[in-house]
C-alpha cells in the first residue's frame, strides 16, 4: 500500500511538473480523432513523440527545421543536414502553421500529417497547393513555384545521379508552370493545379508513398 501511495505521489508530481512546463495543451483526443484520420492510440503515440521533441507544446521554425532534418531523410541511407533541409523546411513550416502565428501546435501538426498520410487525393493536392501558395493569395505564380522548386533542388540536388545542373529547377518550373496555367493568365488556381497533377502519373504515384507509414 505504501508503495502505491509513493507511486501515486510521484505521478502527481510528474503531472504537475508537466503542467508548469507545457505552455500549450492540445485538444482532447476524442476531438482530434474526429478531426483527423487517426485513432486514439495513434494520436497518443504521435503526441508522445511530439512532446518529447517539444516539451512546451509548440514548435517554432528553428526547432521544426532541426526535427525535419533528423526525421525526414530523403532516399538512401543518409540524413539531411540542417543546412540542406533549411530552405524547404521553411516553406513546410509555413504550410503547417495555418494560423501564421510563428509556431506549430500539436493540432496543426497532426492535422497536416493526417492529410499527407491518410487524406484523399484532393485533400493532399490542396495541401500541396497551399505549400506552393507562399503569400496565401489563392494563386501560385511562377516566382512562388520557382522558390519552392529551388529549395527542393537545393536539398536533393547533390544526392542525385547524374548531378543536377544549377539551372535545372528553372527548366522544371518553366515546363510545369506552362502545363498548369491552362488559361495562360500568369497564375495557377487550385482547380488548375489539381487538374494538372491528376493528369501526371508520377505526381499521383508520389502521393501514395507515405499512406501506410503509421
Amino acid at each position: 500500500m505504501q508503495t502505491k501511495q509513493v507511486n501515486y505521489r510521484k505521478d502527481k508530481v510528474d503531472d504537475d511538473l508537466e503542467m508548469t512546463m507545457v505552455c500549450h495543451r492540445p485538444e482532447g483526443l476524442g476531438q482530434l480523432e474526429a478531426l483527423t484520420n487517426f485513432n486514439k492510440r495513434e494520436l497518443q503515440v504521435l503526441y508522445r513523440g511530439f512532446k518529447n521533441e517539444c516539451p512546451s507544446g509548440v514548435v517554432n521554425e528553428d526547432t521544426f527545421k532541426q526535427i525535419y532534418s533528423q526525421f525526414f531523410p530523403h532516399g538512401g541511407n543518409f540524413s539531411l543536414s540542417p543546412a540542406d533541409a533549411s530552405p524547404y523546411a521553411h516553406y513546410l513550416f509555413n504550410a503547417f502553421d495555418t494560423e501564421h502565428s510563428g509556431s506549430i501546435k500539436f493540432e496543426d501538426f497532426v492535422t497536416a500529417l493526417s492529410i499527407l498520410l491518410r487524406g484523399s487525393v484532393r485533400e493532399k493536392l490542396q495541401w500541396t497547393f497551399n505549400l506552393y501558395d507562399i503569400n496565401h493569395d489563392g494563386y501560385i505564380n511562377k516566382e512562388e513555384m520557382t522558390d519552392i522548386v529551388r529549395a527542393i533542388y537545393d536539398m536533393m540536388g547533390k544526392y542525385t545521379y547524374p548531378a543536377l545542373k544549377n539551372d535545372s529547377h528553372k527548366q522544371h518550373v518553366e515546363a510545369f508552370f506552362r502545363k498548369m496555367d491552362k488559361n495562360r493568365d500568369g497564375v495557377v488556381t487550385l482547380d488548375e493545379f489539381i487538374l494538372s497533377c491528376q493528369e501526371d502519373e508520377n505526381i499521383m504515384r508520389s502521393l501514395q508513398l507515405f499512406e501506410n507509414v503509421i
